[in-house]
C-alpha cells in the first residue's frame, strides 16, 4: 500500500461545478485550453510545498492552539453551561463525543462550543499502520493521477487521455506524455502514473522533474481542466530526503499520542522501506482494507499466471526430455553405424599391408582383454550369469506372450519313457483280451454243437 506523500489536488466547489457530466469518459480530446496556459518549467510562487503538501507543516498560531486545548479540557471536565448538576451529565456527553470524534461540546454560554473531530487527542478510533516509502527520484518525473473511472475505461481510451494531457501542457511538440503504469483502485477508481519527456533542439531528451510537472498541474486553470478529465487527485511519486523522514518521525501526527507514535517507530518491521502512518476513523480503516483486498486480488492473479506458466514449462520439459532421449538413441545408432563404416574402410585401407607395431600392441591388448573375459572367475562367469538371466526373462516373456508351456528335456524324456511303458502295458492287455475272446468263441462253438446233438437224440 503506497503512502500518499504528495499533496492532493483538491476539488473545490467551483471546480466541481465545472466537472464533466456523467457518462462517457469525461471528454478526452475535447478539453479546451485556456489562453496563456502553455507549459512552463517555472513553478508558481504558491506551490513550494507541492510534493509534501501539509504533511510537515506545523501550526503557527500557538496561542490559538492553547485556547483550543483549554476549551476542550473545560468541555470534558468542568462545563459551566447550566450551573447545576446537569453540567456533570453534559461533561459525560462531551466526553462520549470526544471519544467518538464527532459533535460539538458546549461548556459555557459566552464561549462557542468545541468542535470534536477525529483528530482530537481524545478520539479512541485511532491506530498506527505502516506504508511503503516511494523510492523514485525527482528526476524520474513520475506523477500520479487518480481518475474517478474504471480501469477498463482508462485502458480503452488511453490514447485519448495522452492527447488530452498533451493539450493541457500547451500542445508543445517538444513534449511527449508517456504512461508508466495503470492500476485499479477501490471504489471504481484508477491510478495512472505518467511522466513527460522534453526533447531539446540538439536532439537530446530528458524527463521533466516530478515536482515541476506537479506544480504545473496545481495551477488553478490546469487543475480545472484535469477535473474535467475525471482527475480527483494528483501527487508526485518521489522519495523523501533523510531530513524529511527525520522530521516526520520526530513530530507525531495531530491527535496521535506521542507514546503510541514512539512505540510504532520501535515496532516498525522494516524502517528502511516502511514508515508509520496514522489511521483515524473507520473510513480510513475501510480504505486501507479495500486497498489491501485489491492488492490481494492482484497478487492472486499474478500467482495464477505464474502457475499456468509453470505448468506449461513442465509440459515443455517433459516433451524436451523425450526428444533428448530419442536423439540420444539416434546418436548411438549413428555412432555404431559410423564405427562399422570406419572398420570396413580401415580393413580395406590396410589390406595387403603387414601388421604395424602399434597394431601389434593393440592386438596384444585385445588378447589380454579376451583372456580376462574368458576367465571363469572373472567377467565370463558374470556374463554367463547375465546371459542366463536374459534367457530366463525371454523364456518367461515368451510364455506370457504366447501362453505356451515348455518342459525340461530330462523331464520330457522321463515322461516319454513312462508313456511308452503305459503304451506297452496297454498293448499287452489288448493281446490278452484278444486271446480270451478267441477262447470264448471256442467255448461258445462247442456249446452250440452239443445242443444240436442232444436235439437229434431226443427227436
Amino acid at each position: 500500500m503506497a503512502f500518499n506523500f504528495g499533496a492532493p489536488s483538491g476539488t473545490s466547489g467551483t471546480a466541481a461545478a465545472t466537472a464533466a457530466p456523467a457518462g462517457g469518459f469525461g471528454g478526452f480530446g475535447t478539453t479546451s485550453t485556456t489562453a496563456g496556459s502553455a507549459f512552463s518549467f517555472s513553478a508558481p510562487a504558491n506551490t513550494g510545498t507541492t510534493a509534501l503538501g501539509g504533511l510537515f507543516s506545523q501550526p503557527a498560531q500557538a496561542p490559538t492552539q492553547s485556547n483550543q486545548l483549554i476549551n476542550t479540557a473545560s468541555a470534558l471536565s468542568a462545563p459551566t453551561l447550566l450551573g447545576d448538576e446537569r453540567d456533570a451529565i453534559l461533561a459525560k456527553w462531551n466526553q462520549l463525543q470526544a471519544f467518538w470524534g464527532t459533535g460539538k461540546g458546549y461548556f459555557n454560554n459566552n464561549i462557542p462550543p468545541v468542535e470534536f473531530t477525529q483528530e482530537n487527542p481524545f478520539c479512541r478510533f485511532k491506530a498506527v499502520g505502516y506504508s511503503c516509502m516511494p523510492n523514485n527520484k525527482d528526476e524520474d518525473g513520475l506523477v500520479v493521477l487518480v481518475f474517478n473511472k474504471k480501469e477498463t475505461d482508462i485502458r480503452s481510451q488511453q490514447q485519448q487521455l495522452v492527447e488530452s494531457l498533451h493539450k493541457i501542457l500547451g500542445g508543445n511538440q517538444t513534449l511527449t506524455v508517456n504512461v508508466e503504469g495503470i492500476k485499479t483502485l477501490p471504489d471504481d477508481q484508477t491510478e495512472v502514473v505518467i511522466y513527460v519527456v522534453e526533447r531539446s533542439p540538439n536532439g537530446t531528451s530528458r524527463r521533466v522533474p516530478a515536482t515541476t510537472l506537479y506544480a504545473h498541474f496545481e495551477q488553478a486553470n490546469i487543475k480545472t481542466q484535469l477535473q474535467q478529465l475525471g482527475v480527483t487527485l494528483s501527487m508526485t511519486r518521489t522519495e523523501l530526503s533523510p531530513a524529511q523522514i527525520k522530521q516526520l518521525l520526530q513530530n507525531p501526527p495531530a491527535g496521535v499520542d506521542p507514546i503510541i507514535w514512539e512505540q510504532a517507530k520501535v515496532d516498525n518491521p522494516d524502517s528502511e522501506k516502511l514508515i508509520p502512518v496514522p489511521m483515524v476513523g473507520f473510513k480510513e480503516l475501510l480504505r486501507r482494507l479495500k486497498v489491501q483486498d485489491q492488492m490481494t486480488k492482484q497478487h492472486q492473479t499474478r500467482l495464477d499466471i505464474i502457475s499456468e506458466d509453470i505448468s506449461e514449462l513442465q509440459k515443455n520439459q517433459t516433451t524436451t526430455m523425450a526428444k533428448i532421449a530419442q536423439y540420444k538413441r539416434k546418436l548411438m545408432d549413428l555412432s555404431h553405424r559410423t564405427l562399422q563404416v570406419l572398420i570396413k574402410q580401415e580393413i580395406q585401407r590396410k589390406s595387403g599391408y603387414a601388421i604395424q607395431a602399434d597394431e601389434e600392441q593393440l592386438r596384444v591388448q585385445l588378447d589380454t582383454i579376451q583372456c580376462e573375459l574368458n576367465a571363469p572367475t572373472q567377467f565370463k562367469g558374470r556374463l554367463n550369469e547375465l546371459m542366463s538371466q536374459i534367457r530366463m526373462q525371454n523364456h518367461f516373456g515368451a510364455v506370457k506372450s504366447e501362453e505356451r508351456y515348455y518342459i525340461d528335456a530330462d523331464l520330457l524324456r522321463e515322461i516319454k519313457q513312462h508313456l511308452k511303458q503305459q503304451q506297452e502295458g496297454l498293448s499287452h492287455l489288448i493281446s490278452i483280451i484278444k486271446d480270451d475272446l478267441e477262447d470264448i468263441k471256442l467255448v461258445e462253438h462247442g456249446l452250440n454243437e452239443s445242443i444240436h446233438v442232444r436235439g437229434g437224440v431226443f427227436s
